[in-house]
């Protein structure tokens, strides 16, 4: 499924073309996957409609890839052909602590052809085992939405018995949940989400309290991680951060349909009392490759909606109007 023009997403108009491809050729320490399934991320959606557009049309999209090796390029060493593996955001960079901030860094589906497509290619560093306790569809949204928000969570530098808060409750939050719980399993966890649908599904998983994007939780949160597209849950989140309360934003980009409401934010009310906000910038080869063994071992739950490759205009248009259960998948093989 290839992306060919920026536009915006709507019932009228499939963003993407099924179109016949190549099979790619792995280069030098590079992989040829055979893709079995592929994560839908709204940052597909920012890809599509412009806000972080592809430097180079047309791309395969998609980068929460799982499948298995059926090639290797020159001077491979780290996984086996047949070995199942996944990849993320990052398709390749330099290696370095913080190559997720370095020029170098390259997005899959975005830079490079990622896996709504039968094959792909990859340079070995930035492919990763797959626990065996998740099925293809399972491990697909691990990739990013777990990776990510596992860096997300990080970055709050949260201690154990501190109040964390959510923010959105998609593909990432319904997996950072389950990781807090484990991780910080003193700590009471709230999520605030727009729909009761979610309200319910994020107190199934443990959350101690959900309600509504502006309602009244039982203490304000020592952090709060946001996983919206959009404003008004980022000024409602600083306005329930205790003081020295941190806000980490975990989106590549903000939608501008109300960005206005930034105009209403009070220095005193939503600023004041040394509180911070904190952006997550991609995510790291580290991110993924420490994440996916602790996913194994909670092990997370992984709620996913799946459809067939050929659906993926469908599967956007469905994440785009918020119809929302855990993550979106396409089964591609």
């Amino acid at each position: 499924m290839v992306l060919e023009t920026i536009g915006s997403i709507d019932e009228a108009y499939d963003s993407l073309r099924p179109v016949d491809i190549p099979r790619p050729e792995p280069g030098d320490r590079e992989l040829l996957i055979e893709v079995s399934a592929c994560g839908v991320c709204h940052t597909e959606l920012d890809e599509i409609e412009g806000r972080t557009p592809p430097p180079e049309l047309p791309v395969v999209p998609g980068h929460e890839v799982v499948g298995r090796v059926v090639e290797r390029g020159t001077d491979c060493h780290r996984h086996a052909i047949g070995d199942r593996v996944g990849v993320g955001w990052i398709h390749s960079s330099d290696g370095r602590e913080f190559e997720n901030l370095s020029e170098a860094f390259c997005a899959t589906g975005r830079d490079a052809n990622g896996g709504y497509a039968e094959y792909m290619t990859v340079p070995e560093d930035y492919a990763y085992p797959i626990p065996e306790v998740f099925s293809d569809a399972e491990a697909a949204p691990l990739l990013c939405a777990g990776g990510v928000g596992y860096r997300a969570l990080r970055l709050t530098g949260i201690q154990n018995g501190q109040v964390l808060a959510l923010t959105g409750f998609g593909g990432s939050g319904h997996l950072v949940l389950q990781l807090a719980k484990h991780l910080y399993p003193a700590s009471p966890v709230f999520v605030f989400a727009r729909s009761t649908r979610e309200q319910q599904f994020a107190r199934e998983l443990g959350a101690d309290w959900a309600g509504d994007t502006e309602a009244e939780a039982p203490q304000l949160a020592h952090a709060f991680i946001d996983t919206t597209p959009v404003w008004k849950p980022v000024i409602a989140a600083l306005e329930r951060l205790r003081p020295g309360g941190r806000l980490v934003i975990n989106a590549i980009r903000k939608e501008s349909v109300d960005r206005q409401l930034l105009a209403e934010i009070s220095y005193e009310k939503h600023l004041w009392q040394e509180k911070e906000i904190k952006t997550v910038a991609n995510v790291t080869h580290r991110d993924i490759a420490e994440f996916l063994p602790i996913a194994a071992r909670v092990p997370l739950r992984v709620e996913t909606q799946t459809y067939a490759l050929e659906d993926a205009n469908q599967a956007l248009r469905d994440l785009k109007s918020g119809h929302i259960r855990g993550a979106k998948v396409l089964r591609v093989m």
